[in-house]
């Protein structure tokens, strides 16, 4: 994590401040959104005019949406550099009540693996680049210069903390940072379950007959190569843009019994890489086939 530096002169008095603000303020002036975490580790919830999302906010704190609320109401969405955000009343009120500081890793450019035991330890030393760390209760976090898609039991004892999500602050950590390698985002990508291909006998058959032109391979891998492309690069609605991509991949190839499990492992896997999970990648599968009468 990037070191601290000196927070701003107008809170450089800090006698009168909760003692975990004043944990969070140098963090806050480096460049760390931070908020305050209550018991059991977790978020303030939302206030009364934020209640059930009234303010825009989304359901699962996905975003804060429009919200404009100056308390400690969304989670990760919450947290923030603005010292005169940190220090006003009602987010001093919240550190007084907080038991940990804890900060949005992603939003500071960082990834944390978070292990959770002495085996899952033992795993990432086996298997995952050295780099900075910090001691936990009951194992460590391994935090990496780079963002993904958060992801909790990727493995056992394994959590990742990355964008939408919080991790708490539990001190500088020893050792350089290292840039986020490869191990880590396969982390996130699950296999899917087997696809089933669509049998040929249930398409009316060709006039003229003739082997399917989709089982050239270079035509087939050119449809999949351009539907994971598209994926890859949707910036926002991702679940309208994975359904899309699945109606078209199954319009085009779906009617003749081409795809394989080993062409759909590999669109799911480019939509769990942007955040989607194995039950998202099978509804829109299941209502693109549905869609199109298969």
């Amino acid at each position: 994590m990037t070191q601290p530096t000196l927070i701003r002169r107008e809170h450089s008095s800090t006698h009168a401040l909760p003692a975990l603000l004043q944990t969070a303020l140098p963090l806050a002036a480096a460049g760390v959104p931070v908020l305050p975490l209550r018991a059991g580790k977790k978020p303030f919830g939302n206030c009364r005019p934020c209640m059930g999302n009234a303010c825009g906010g989304r359901p699962n704190m996905k975003t804060a949406g429009p919200c404009r609320c100056p308390g400690v109401c969304h989670a990760w969405a919450a947290a923030t550099t603005d010292p005169d955000v940190l220090t006003s009343p009602p987010w001093t009120a919240a550190w007084q009540r907080a038991v940990c500081v804890a900060y949005h890793p992603g939003a500071a450019g960082l990834t944390v693996v978070d292990l959770d035991d002495a085996a899952a330890v033992d795993w990432a030393r086996a298997h995952l680049p050295a780099t900075r760390t910090i001691a936990t209760t009951r194992g460590e976090h391994w935090i990496y210069r780079g963002t993904m898609t958060s992801h909790n039991a990727v493995r056992p004892g394994v959590d990742v903390k990355s964008s939408m999500a919080y991790a708490r602050y539990l001190g500088p950590g020893t050792g350089p940072l290292a840039d986020l390698p490869d191990a880590v985002c396969a982390l996130a990508v699950k296999t899917p379950g087997p696809v089933r291909p669509v049998a040929p006998a249930a398409v009316p058959a060709r006039s003229g007959g003739g082997e399917c032109p989709h089982r050239t391979p270079a035509y087939l891998e050119r449809g999949i190569a351009i539907a994971v492309q598209q994926i890859t690069e949707a910036r926002s609605a991702v679940h309208a843009t994975v359904y899309r991509t699945f109606l078209a991949v199954l319009s085009r190839h779906g009617r003749c019994g081409c795809l394989t499990d080993a062409h759909m492992a590999r669109l799911f896997a480019a939509a769990q890489a942007k955040g989607e999970t194995v039950r998202h990648c099978t509804d829109a599968w299941t209502n693109a086939r549905t869609t199109l009468g298969l």
